[in-house]
């Protein structure tokens, strides 16, 4: 049950929104007490950040200002770039400032050649990272420290990059957002083969717009089943891909993007978003090297609405799963009481809308309740039993209307489950292998 000290703090956030007074509050108390709940854990999650070294760097940040927070971060982001030099240094390798040049193929080549000795920080990390596992690895690996240390560097550079640009948007944000993307192809480009995948830039045109993805394959197999991911509002493609590295040997293809509507894209997200979805099922279908007749969808978040939804309206999805997935009753609660109004303007920007009735408006546009019979393909659905922000109800709904679905909710656990993500992560490649039939021959 919530608490009434609970509600008066929704309460109080939402005021804050309604009078566009949370930098004002910001500046004097910081920034921590007007961001979602999940904030800090997806952060320190991806990066192995120490949990009390990130809280105390949260309750530094007291703006919400463009260039005050992507300066706030970057700050960050620029002493462990300034640790990955100093390793770079002593292994003969490239700058930093060489490898965030676009143009700088070779660097990753002799990058990749440096830093294989310690390629577990990055292949192996998992879901959750563990903030000890360099500091364990140098003991182990003498030789191999200063490998170690640049890829956690380098690692932890485009994660604080990756909160300079949260949400998006703005032109400083947007800015991050490229070092960060940028950082994530240097270290997967340059690490793929000693991972034992192959990981391609894409680009992938759909009229005005262009998808920008990576798609990771396995060595030396051919026609193998492929998965597309989508992640939601503000994730990004090192979001969903870094943890899904230590699953690399499950036989499939993944390519990974981001939802439309975000980051790099250049129109609002709207239901035509299917489309480019669609355009993306194509492209993966038309790749020789994977089985048109094996291809799975996994979706986050605001994702998960589009993994469900291209679950029901293409036929050439195999499964799918469906993880804290956003759908009616969501799209209810989105403007309710005690959600920050950082959150409410990535809305508002993300669709295009011009205020908070606007959004609510264009977010009946989404409804989803009437495609859940419609979907007959294998569909599971992974949900926090708390979820602090979308409804819960919703990952129910789905589940007892969709004729062939099953619904996994970790107790006490929020959006998405991410205190279980080593569980869901797990539970979910099984689902997909089963489904796709991965190690089975298939008839031609």
């Amino acid at each position: 049950m919530t608490s009434v000290r609970e509600i008066g703090k929704r309460v109080l956030i939402s005021a804050r929104a309604m009078t566009h007074t949370t930098e004002r509050a910001a500046r004097q108390v910081g920034v921590a007490g007007f961001l979602p709940r999940l904030f800090a854990e997806r952060f320190t999650h991806l990066g192995g950040i120490g949990t009390e070294e990130f809280q105390r760097q949260l309750q530094g940040c007291r703006s919400f200002d463009d260039t005050r927070w992507t300066g706030y971060w970057q700050d960050f982001a620029r002493q462990h770039l300034a640790r990955a030099d100093a390793a770079l240094l002593r292994l003969g390798g490239p700058s930093t400032d060489q490898l965030l040049d676009p143009a700088a193929s070779s660097e990753l080549r002799a990058l990749g050649e440096l830093l294989t000795p310690a390629v577990t920080i990055l292949a192996d990390r998992g879901p959750v990272a563990d903030p000890e596992a360099v500091d364990r690895f140098c003991a182990a690996h003498p030789d191999a420290a200063d490998a170690a240390i640049a890829i956690d560097g380098l690692i932890k550079a485009l994660v604080y990059e990756f909160i300079a640009a949260w949400p998006g948007f703005s032109p400083a944000r947007l800015a991050a957002y490229e070092r960060s993307h940028r950082l994530c192809e240097v270290l997967l480009g340059s690490l793929d083969t000693a991972m034992g995948v192959r990981i391609e830039v894409v680009r992938i045109p759909v009229g005005a717009q262009t998808v920008r993805g990576l798609l990771m394959l396995p060595a030396g197999v051919e026609s193998v089943p492929a998965i597309l991911v989508t992640n939601g509002l503000e994730g990004t493609i090192a979001e969903a891909l870094l943890p899904l590295l230590s699953r690399r040997d499950a036989g499939m293809g993944v390519f990974v993007m981001e939802m439309p509507g975000t980051y790099s894209y250049t129109e609002p997200l709207s239901i035509d978003a299917e489309t480019i979805y669609s355009t993306v099922i194509d492209h993966l279908c038309a790749d020789p090297r994977l089985d048109a007749q094996r291809i799975g969808m996994l979706g986050f978040s605001f994702g998960a609405y589009w993994s469900t939804r291209m679950a029901a309206v293409d036929p050439r999805l195999t499964v799918a799963v469906s993880n804290g997935p956003l759908a009616d009753r969501s799209f209810g609660l989105l403007n309710s009481i005690g959600m920050p109004e950082i959150m409410v303007s990535a809305l508002v920007s993300t669709l295009g809308a011009r205020g908070p009735a606007d959004l609510s408006r264009k977010l009946t546009t989404f409804s989803l309740a009437q495609h859940y019979r419609q979907i007959d393909i294998p569909l599971l659905v992974i949900n926090g039993a708390r979820d602090t922000l979308a409804s819960t109800q919703d990952s129910i709904d789905i589940a007892v209307a969709a004729p062939d679905a099953q619904l996994v909710l970790y107790a006490d656990d929020d959006h998405c489950a991410m205190g279980h993500a080593e569980e869901w992560t797990a539970l979910s490649t099984k689902f997909l292998r089963d489904h796709l039939r991965v190690g089975v021959e298939v008839a031609a």
